[in-house]
């Protein structure tokens, strides 16, 4: 299937992301009158610079949502920027009431030391983290050491657009069952990492153009928890089932809601409104 015939895809998908997100709030209520498992609350923070945010957050969001009982709330700023300063970053409660955060954003200039720390703050103090692809590359620019330190790895800059070949490096991690033992994306970006941090596990290896590098992890910071993966860069990528397995299953295991057996644990299912 062809990139744009792909795009095309994703794009009718909005009217299905539509159809879950605001019925999704009333889903929530209705849970909390009767005492049900809410649904995940989710935030996706997208936008800057090189890639598709506008199809991606359609992609990610409906996506995880036939996989997982999720609400969303999606903040795309920033247009094709490398050095805009998301605008709720800046509260000093930005992430409450919310149980993850799903980083797909690309803001390498940002220099702003205290403005990167009080993101950072809140995946200290235990709400989740999923951070995806050009994430890894965000405030790269700045002096503070914190935003390497939550993702769990230190990655400045990446190699040339080839297929992916990702090797699964944990088996019985409950975040890599039902990965392959190999998988070749469609095409891709890998991306150099030259420090691993101590708090991190890695999960998956890539392979493109004769180099390797670690691509899919986990690490604990603080209270808190983030799944990483630099793999995403193209939309067809991120289309494929396997991928989208792949991140709700990390999604969930931020949110210490992965059963053991890589399935989620009771409660959070995807709803029959949204498989």
């Amino acid at each position: 299937m062809t990139s744009r015939i792909k795009t095309i895809l994703a794009v009718a998908m909005f009217g299905m992301l539509a159809l879950i997100v605001t019925p999704r709030a009333q889903e929530k209520e209705a849970a909390e009158t009767k005492g049900e498992v809410k649904p995940l609350r989710a935030l996706m923070v997208t936008g800057g610079c090189c890639h598709d945010y506008e199809v991606q957050k359609l992609i990610i969001s409906t996506g995880i949502s036939k996989r997982a009982n999720v609400a969303w709330t999606i903040v795309h700023e920033g247009g094709g920027s490398r050095d805009h300063k998301v605008s709720i970053y800046s509260k000093a409660d930005w992430a409450k009431g919310y149980d993850v955060i799903v980083h797909n954003e690309c803001f390498g200039g940002v220099k702003d030391d205290a403005f990167i720390e009080g993101i950072t703050k809140a995946h200290k103090e235990g709400t989740g983290s999923v951070a995806l692809h050009c994430t890894a590359h965000s405030y790269r620019a700045a002096k503070t050491d914190e935003w390497r330190k939550m993702l769990g790895v230190s990655s400045y800059n990446h190699g040339p657009k080839n297929p992916i070949i990702m090797k699964n490096l944990k088996k019985d991690h409950p975040v890599m069952k039902g990965f392959p033992d190999t998988w070749t994306t469609p095409n891709g970006e890998l991306y150099n990492i030259d420090k691993i941090w101590d708090t991190a596990t890695p999960l998956a290896m890539g392979k493109a153009a004769g180099k390797e590098n670690v691509c899919v992890w986990v690490n604990k910071y603080g209270k808190g928890r983030t799944f990483g993966t630099t793999i995403g860069h193209h939309n067809e990528t991120m289309m494929e089932k396997t991928y989208l397995d792949l991140i709700t299953r990390g999604l969930l295991w931020s949110c210490d809601k992965l059963a053991g057996d890589g399935t989620p644990k009771p409660g959070y299912a995807p709803t029959a409104a949204t498989k």
